[in-house]
């Protein structure tokens, strides 16, 4: 039987990796009208303020909910690297991979006024370089 050793660099390299993902907040969700605030790093935005660089419009939609929110998933689910955490009514959760991140990603259908609210967070890490918000403007022009 043949034995490998694993270099010191190699096992911190793949501790480094797993690191990145981080673990998923028990704090998301959408309650009281609301989904949790922005952390003050630029690596969020959030359709739900209007001050600061988190600030980002909500998404219009026309159509019923049920009609709008299957859109929304096709479009998420054929063009990004994505898995849905939950669908639970009006609301959609999703976890959106790129490289070795992870940034989770809110939807609120609010029916009434036609739009979707949203909420596009990076878990670990200070920037992400605008990726939220490209996000969000794609998904958007998707929606259109």
């Amino acid at each position: 039987m043949q034995r490998y050793i694993l270099s010191p660099l190699f096992v911190a390299f793949l501790l480094f990796l797993s690191s990145c993902a981080g673990t998923r907040p028990d704090n998301l969700g959408y309650t009281n009208g609301k989904f949790i605030d922005c952390p003050k790093s630029p690596n969020c935005v959030w359709s739900q303020t209007s001050e600061g660089k988190a600030a980002i419009d909500p998404i219009s939609f026309k159509g019923n909910l049920q009609v709008a929110q299957q859109k929304l998933i096709q479009l998420i689910e054929s063009d990004f690297k994505a898995t849905m955490v939950k669908h639970e009514g009006p609301y959609i959760q999703y976890e959106f991979k790129a490289m070795m991140f992870v940034d989770d990603v809110e939807f609120y259908f609010d029916e009434k006024r036609r739009l979707i609210h949203f909420r596009s967070a990076s878990r670990k890490g200070h920037s992400d370089m605008g990726a939220n918000r490209r996000r969000m403007e794609k998904i958007r022009e998707g929606m259109e």
